[in-house]
């Protein structure tokens, strides 16, 4: 039984979080060498993404709930 509702959303924004970290703790660690421009468009596009499917998950489950009857917030 799950102890909440996935939140596709937030996974998604972890996801690009933890791979900016990834990149800035190589870049740290000496295995690479990475631009300072190259984790903008990853946390920017990894937001806006989550933002987009976040916005998309809350117009599905609100569909779903009015067409089964259910009222309420």
């Amino acid at each position: 039984m799950l102890r909440h509702e996935f939140q596709p959303g937030r996974l998604i924004a972890g996801a690009s979080l933890t791979l900016a970290a990834v990149i800035y703790a190589g870049d740290a660690g000496g295995a690479w060498e990475t631009p300072l421009f190259v984790v903008i468009p990853v946390v920017t596009g990894g937001l806006c993404l989550a933002g987009a499917v976040g916005f998309l998950t809350g117009l599905i489950r609100r569909r779903r709930g009015r067409a089964h009857g259910l009222t309420g917030s």
